[in-house]
């Protein structure tokens, strides 16, 4: 078994050589679609043992195993040309029937994904070094998926990019409270890079016992994503975790009309990190009814997450403190969450849970649709004990939710939980940035020498800074 984990920092090291790559962004699109084509490739040789009849969309030619197997196939110039003027046109013009949702996919990621490497040579390297993975190899499987998101996070350190990953330790949470079953559809019409989704097909994985379960399973969990990077990403991640056709389109979900939506569209359960503070394209915003117009792409997902459950659905998602507050159609927004659900709990997350990439306060919100919302329970996430807050080498963990999974079965008010009513709600006009009644501040108190002491200590420093200032005039 290959070391995964030191074949992708190899390739990856392999990558800062060639003049083409600028930036993790780029690499990490490269290393994308070189990871899907083996891992499709290795997905196809497995299919075809399986099933004789089976024919794979790629044309033989474009197949990685006859371009990119061979350590000692074509290189330099010769790969390159073979890259930019064979292998992209073709895959971005795949000619499939319109049935062929993997021949689809793979059209769809190739017409938004580039080769960005100019160097045959150092590419030839990169490919050797992904041929040491065997992707169906269950041990080197598992391994990957760590690795796997471990690149995903690596794109939350780029503001333009961050807004893809979702903290694992949120998806996962909330995963275990909406607790979905085998047979209900699941959806994300935010999906990034498919967190949300791997954890349910993680949660669902445990229910499965029969190929019948397994088939169930694959059509269950369907996504929507815009950008073309975190829709290939989206694809591999469920492909590494055995889902065969990803039911994963390529598009805005804020696109459709909301009333074209019907009853056999509608789902079970959503689960989503919509974007937010961002303002939607052009005229998206018209496919809502003109009560609830708005540029702001958060609170139009609210209203596309109703829509979208079915009568007793469940929905777990992340939204901003902006999200909770706010008149005119802000309000609207809230009062047809509370009209047309029971929105039970607000967990209230740490302003850090989302840094280096983002900063603003972010809630978790649990909702059932159906059921007219009588009362909401607050729930304020604490950092670790001796924490000033996250960030990239200490994120939040799955383990610092479990007094909170404690508490959900038995509710009680306490100094980080509370209770307000539908009625306290009303007359605020749906306000629900609803801060904590319970908490107890922590008041410093001083007395009038260290007061004194503190006033001289600062007025010295400013003295200080003035003469500098002068002497500089001089």
């Amino acid at each position: 078994m290959s070391n995964i984990s030191g074949v992708i920092k190899s390739i990856r090291d392999i990558f800062r050589k060639d003049p083409g790559l600028s930036g993790d962004a780029q690499r990490i699109e490269q290393l994308g679609w070189m990871i899907f084509l083996k891992l499709f490739d290795d997905k196809d040789q497995e299919r075809e043992l399986v099933d004789p009849k089976y024919k794979s969309p790629i044309p033989s030619t474009f197949q990685w195993r006859n371009w990119a197997a061979d350590d000692e196939g074509m290189t330099g110039e010769e790969l390159i040309n073979f890259i930019n003027n064979q292998l992209f046109p073709e895959l971005k013009n795949l000619k499939v029937a319109g049935d062929n949702k993997l021949g689809i996919i793979i059209r769809k990621i190739f017409d938004g994904t580039n080769n960005y490497m100019k160097s045959g040579t150092t590419f030839r390297q990169a490919i050797n070094k992904l041929n040491e993975i065997d992707f169906n190899s269950s041990k080197e499987h598992h391994i990957f998926n760590a690795i796997y998101e471990d690149i995903l996070q690596g794109l939350a350190t780029k503001k333009d990019t961050g807004e893809f990953y979702t903290p694992r330790a949120v998806t996962q949470f909330i995963i275990d409270m909406v607790n979905p079953q085998l047979g209900e559809k699941i959806a994300d019409p935010a999906c990034g890079t498919a967190g949300f989704l791997v954890c349910a097909i993680e949660h669902l994985r445990q229910q499965v016992k029969n190929v019948n379960d397994r088939k169930t399973l694959q059509e269950t969990i369907t996504g929507t994503e815009l950008k073309p990077l975190p829709f290939m990403l989206s694809v591999v991640n469920l492909i590494t975790h055995d889902i065969e056709v990803p039911q994963i389109e390529n598009d805005d979900a804020l696109s459709r009309e909301l009333t074209s939506i019907r009853q056999g569209d509608k789902v079970d359960i959503i689960v989503a990190n919509p974007p937010f503070g961002g303002v939607v394209g052009d005229g998206m915003e018209t496919n809502f009814p003109l009560n609830y117009r708005t540029k702001e792409s958060a609170d139009l997902f609210l209203i596309l997450f109703i829509q979208m459950l079915k009568d007793g659905g469940r929905g777990g998602i992340v939204l901003p403190d902006g999200s909770l507050t706010g008149e005119g159609v802000k309000a609207r927004v809230r009062k047809k969450l509370l009209d047309d659900c029971n929105l039970h709990t607000i967990v209230r997350l740490p302003q850090s849970v989302f840094a280096p990439y983002a900063t603003v306060n972010t809630n978790l919100l649990f909702f059932e649709k159906g059921k007219q919302t009588k009362e909401i329970w607050y729930y304020e996430h604490t950092l670790p004990e001796g924490a000033k807050a996250y960030n990239k080498t200490k994120p939040i963990r799955i383990e610092e939710f479990e007094p909170l999974k404690k508490w959900w079965v038995n509710r009680k008010e306490s100094e980080i939980s509370w209770k307000v009513s539908i009625d306290a709600v009303i007359e605020r006009n749906y306000d629900l940035d609803i801060k904590n009644p319970n908490k107890v501040e922590e008041r410093v108190e001083l007395n009038i020498g260290e007061i004194l002491r503190i006033l001289k200590s600062e007025n010295n420093k400013v003295s200080s800074i003035i003469q500098e200032l002068e002497n500089d005039l001089v």
